[in-house]
């Protein structure tokens, strides 16, 4: 593997001003010159897409996208102020073929998207850089090796010979809008006196807790070298011919945790050459392991030698357009993804690799990172030189890129190769291949031995896709439309993805960007997702659990009480989510993760994601927000057992806290109570039944129907000392629709020196409680509320406000009346 040229050390300029862009026919001009003097041109950016470009000047709608892949796409650049003399062209990114031109001459051609190229040349001042991105149509055209399958949902089938992402290249999936241009960042590099070439890190933690940092280089500056971390320095050694190495071994380090469990906590490496100084970036250090059982049949992740529950949901991409990997576009959702108390993100192989940016974030917020290979259904050319030549070229890229990232903590060969396999009835021996057998996990062993590799995702049971074994993709809940029992059935061990459903944003992101008739217009229909050629989509999906958790036809709700319609579909998506995860919570569940599919739309609409498309969190999200809790309280049902109350403490400290059970009949009698005191022990969990509470017999979840049912709801809370609630659990033995009568809440807006919030109270139960507050973000939303005890739910400004505004909104809950609130 080559590393950086220069990659510390040299001045680094981005060649992002100046580029122009016209659209021609494939193949009609072979080099810039030939380009006619009058052709089209539009101003274009760098990093940027040839969508993105087309799209600011009005002649591309990302909501009805044309083909970007039939046309040769040529961007051009005159390098104006750039001295002339030696230097570096690092292109970071070139979708997909492309021819690139220095001053009329070829000097690379491109076919990965996924490829990093540096080129040293000679500048002469004033140079042309040009880049001719080829139609990828024709080249989809040309026979490849045979495939052993056809996946349905990825079109064209002649995608699998070629290195680009799937995005836009899922009918139903997302919008089709296919990557093409300088997605990454072109960097023009001028070596200084003192540069560093190949810089290799590795931070490791031990299992005896003493951590180490390694970092070799190539240098030919004649200034002793030490490197520096965490207070200790160490001078580095010369190993060979120019290469320099240094072993920093560090005894009293706090590890990186996961954000669920401790501090992210990240350390400065600083290389000191003589009188200077250079920034090798931030680490941390902790320890991996993966727990197969004996049975081998487990996939549970050990972070610092502490099981980690996994609870997140799979990245898509900041900006479908743009395909953007800086900062300030990755922050908006891994944010939002660290508030709902996720721990991990899963990128998989039908996305693209992201930045360095992505990953430094995902360190800071504690997000571990699930990281497919983007290859993903298709059976790839394995036998193909070429090819195998950019499979190594990309994964070497990607790892040296993350090579000091601790939220880095998964990797795996991509996703649904083996199950697309297996779900067309082929044999095992024929699932996998040396890709994922064989090279990536070579190389990922290689360059980072401290990240467990997965073969591919799903796999390791019976089929690839079997729950009980291995990592699994689990859509049992959900897709195949079983019961909430299925979630415990199928015994999931580890879901990297999960629970995919037709997620309806708040009211207010589609009276502002999808302003049409919810469900029945066409427009509507178009953002909610869908498998290739199934006969249902993802609504019809959501709308059988309406029906199952609230007793009411979806389609009659439609055409006679729409607002009530959308409002139980908000409501009861995240309803499904918290009983899901409450059962894979559970202390003896044997299920050590879950992700739920997916973080992000890519269009404003009833998409996938958690998070619309505006960066605004869904009703899904605050149930996020409650069933991620590290501090928990769960209720299950055991049946003839009676109804279990489970007590989790994921933190390093000891929580001193009150159980409290309440069964109320009509949402508003306490026809039995009780409450105990608890000291939770670090990373432990406490479970016991709810009659053991009770201190006789009570049928809490109706199991034996003696009689009359006496109870309609169970209210379970887990305060701390001062008689704060933390956390909250509801159980309803006569189902969800008993209990959708009005409420009487009582809310108040109240100004505090912290901000501004929202009192509430009720003197009977009322379920998925709603605050709409525009310019302000609530910290709760979608929420059942009972009696006993009132909530403060506080408000976030979504922009700066002024001290005399007069505030004002509503509250609302299923089946109730609308409560007006005002502040002046």
């Amino acid at each position: 593997m080559r590393g950086r040229l220069a990659a510390i050390g040299a001045d680094e300029t981005a060649l992002s001003e100046g580029w122009n862009l016209v659209l021609t026919e494939p193949s009609a001009y072979q080099s810039p010159q030939d380009l006619p003097v009058n052709a089209p041109f539009v101003p274009a950016f760098v990093p940027g897409t040839v969508a993105q470009a087309l799209e600011n000047q009005g002649q591309f709608d990302r909501q009805k996208p044309v083909p970007l892949d039939d046309r040769d796409a040529w961007y051009i650049c005159r390098l104006f102020g750039e001295e002339a003399g030696e230097a570096i062209l690092r292109f970071e990114g070139l979708a997909t073929f492309c021819d690139v031109f220095l001053n009329g001459t070829q000097i690379l051609a491109s076919q990965s998207m996924f490829s990093r190229y540096e080129l040293p040349v000679t500048l002469k001042g004033g140079d042309e850089l040009a880049l001719c991105f080829r139609a990828l149509l024709p080249k989809l055209a040309e026979p490849g090796l045979r495939a052993r399958w056809r996946p349905q949902m990825i079109k064209p089938q002649g995608l699998k010979n070629i290195r680009t992402t799937l995005l836009g290249r899922m009918p139903g999936w997302c919008p089709e809008i296919q990557a093409v241009g300088p997605w990454r960042p072109i960097m023009l590099v001028r070596r200084k006196d003192i540069t560093f070439d190949d810089v290799t890190i590795r931070a490791a933690l031990h299992e005896d807790g003493q951590a180490t940092l390694s970092v070799s280089l190539i240098s030919k500056s004649q200034e002793p070298l030490h490197l520096q971390c965490a207070g200790c320095t160490q001078p580095f050694e010369r190993v060979g011919q120019d290469r320099y190495s240094a072993i920093l071994r560090l005894n009293k380090i706090e590890p990186w945790w996961p954000n669920t469990h401790g501090a992210a906590r990240l350390y400065d490496i600083t290389l000191i050459a003589g009188a200077h100084q250079f920034s090798l970036g931030k680490t941390g250090f902790r320890h991996l392991a993966v727990e197969h059982g004996a049975d081998n049949s487990d996939f549970a992740l050990k972070i610092n030698g502490q099981r980690i529950f996994c609870r997140g949901a799979v990245w898509t991409t900041a900006d479908i357009v743009r395909l953007p990997g800086e900062r300030q576009d990755y922050e908006p959702f891994l944010r939002r993804a660290a508030e709902a108390g996720m721990n991990m993100i899963r990128i998989g192989g039908t996305m693209a690799y992201e930045t360095p940016d992505f990953f430094a974030l995902c360190d800071e917020l504690g997000l571990m990172v699930w990281q497919d290979f983007m290859f993903a259904n298709f059976d790839y050319p394995a036998k193909d030189r070429g090819f195998i030549e950019h499979v190594h070229a990309e994964a070497e890229h990607f790892l040296h890129a993350t090579q000091a990232s601790p939220s880095l903590t998964i990797l795996c060969g991509g996703s649904e190769v083996f199950q697309q396999a297996a779900m067309m009835g082929l044999p095992k021996e024929v699932w996998s291949g040396p890709i994922t057998d064989e090279i990536l996990p070579a190389i990922s062993s290689r360059m980072r031995p401290d990240v467990p590799f997965v073969a591919n995702s799903p796999s390791g049971g019976a089929m690839p896709f079997s729950p009980d074994a291995g990592v699994t993709h689990y859509y049992g809940v959900g897709a195949y439309m079983r019961p909430l029992e299925d979630a415990r059935r199928a015994n999931v061990r580890f879901a990297a993805e999960s629970l995919a459903f037709s997620q309806v944003p708040q009211q207010i992101t589609l009276d502002r960007h999808l302003d049409v008739p919810p469900v029945h217009h066409p427009l509507w229909k178009e953002r909610v997702p869908r498998d290739r050629s199934a006969s249902w989509d993802f609504e019809d999906v959501r709308d059988f659990y309406l029906q199952l958790l609230y007793g009411l036809d979806p389609q009659r709700l439609r055409r006679e009480d729409l607002a009530l319609y959308l409002d139980l579909s908000r409501a009861v998506t995240g309803e499904v989510l918290e009983e899901c995860f409450a059962e894979w919570r559970r202390p003896a569940s044997g299920c050590n993760g879950a992700l739920v599919w997916t973080l992000q739309d890519l269009l404003p609409g009833a998409g996938w994601g958690v998070i619309d498309s505006t960066g605004e969190p869904k009703p899904v999200w605050y149930a996020m927000h409650r069933a991620f809790r590290p501090l928990q309280i769960l209720l299950s049902d055991e049946g003839t057992n009676g109804l279990d109350l489970h007590v989790l403490n994921e933190t390093r400290e000891v929580a001193a806290v009150e159980v409290e059970l309440s069964c109320l009949r009509n949402g508003r009698q306490r026809v039995n109570h009780a409450s105990q005191a608890l000291a939770l022990q670090p990373r432990s969990s406490h479970s016991f039944a709810c009659t053991d509470l009770f201190g006789g017999f009570f049928d809490t979840n109706y199991a034996f129907r003696f009689g009359p049912l006496s109870h309609d709801v169970v209210v379970a809370r887990l305060k701390n000392a001062d008689g704060t609630v933390l956390a909250e659990a509801f159980h309803f033995p006569a189902g969800r629709a008993k209990l959708m009568g009005p409420s009487n809440i009582e809310a108040t807006l109240l100004g505090e020196k912290d901000g501004l919030a929202v009192s509430l109270s009720t003197d009977s139960f009322a379920q998925s409680v709603h605050l709409m507050i525009p310019g302000y973000r609530p910290a709760d939303d979608w929420f059942h509320l009972a009696p006993g005890t009132s909530k403060l739910v506080r408000l976030t400004p979504l922009s700066e406000r002024h001290q005399e505004e007069v505030i004002e909104g509503h509250v609302s809950a299923l089946g109730g009346p609308v409560i007006n609130i005002r502040k002046a």
